[in-house]
């Protein structure tokens, strides 16, 4: 068995561990007096932190040599897409109970909230896609295309992030530097080819570059 195998049951252990804490925290009565506002931060700030996670597999492996780091990159993009979905489902349940008029007007007027939904929208068709059958039906080229999504999305996200906060702009600022940093890597390795060969397998699909 190989170091990926036996890593990948602990990253997926890991990946589920904020969850976990999260409903330890809810029925030990640990949140704050506003729960919802804790769940809706707690999952947003792990959405965000798993996607730029993901997108990190690709310039890392390719900075390293270790090509057994790509087969993480499916996993963390779908679970950077499950809190995600927890986090719109906070907001579209427990905050607004479908009350899909107010919903509309809330997008419409707020744009953290737009630039929020408009990040969600994108990353479903990723995770629709992320299947092995997906990839043969797109074909290798047109999925990478699509998958370039993802970057956008992390750009939606830590807009979203920034336009929300009032007070300490910290915690968005140093994810926005993150995502810099992935931009800025994923423009010089265009300009500049070097490093491993791009395949599109079973084992690394998730957000691509």
């Amino acid at each position: 068995m190989t170091l990926a195998r036996r890593a990948k049951p602990w990253v997926f252990v890991a990946c589920l561990l904020p969850l976990v804490l999260l409903m330890w925290d809810g029925f030990g009565g640990a949140l704050s007096a506003n729960p919802i506002e804790d769940i809706t931060h707690r999952t947003g700030d792990w959405a965000l932190r798993l996607l730029l996670l993901a997108l990190a597999v690709t310039p890392l492996r390719r900075l390293t040599g270790v090509a057994a780091l790509g087969s993480f990159r499916r996993m963390l993009g779908l679970f950077a897409f499950f809190y995600t979905l927890l986090h719109f489902s906070t907001y579209l349940v427990l905050d607004f109970f479908f009350a899909f008029d107010l919903i509309w007007d809330d997008i419409v007027e707020r744009r953290y909230v737009t630039a929020g939904v408009a990040g969600f929208l994108m990353l479903v068709p990723l995770a629709l896609t992320s299947t092995t059958k997906m990839i043969r039906r797109l074909g290798g080229a047109r999925w990478r295309r699509l998958h370039r999504l993802a970057y956008v999305a992390a750009i939606a996200a830590v807009v979203h992030y920034l336009w929300l906060v009032k007070i300490d702009i910290g915690p968005p600022l140093l994810y926005a530097g993150c995502l810099a940093v992935l931009l800025g890597f994923r423009l010089w390795y265009r300009l500049v080819p070097q490093g491993l060969p791009r395949t599109v397998t079973s084992e690394n699909t998730g957000p691509s570059t």
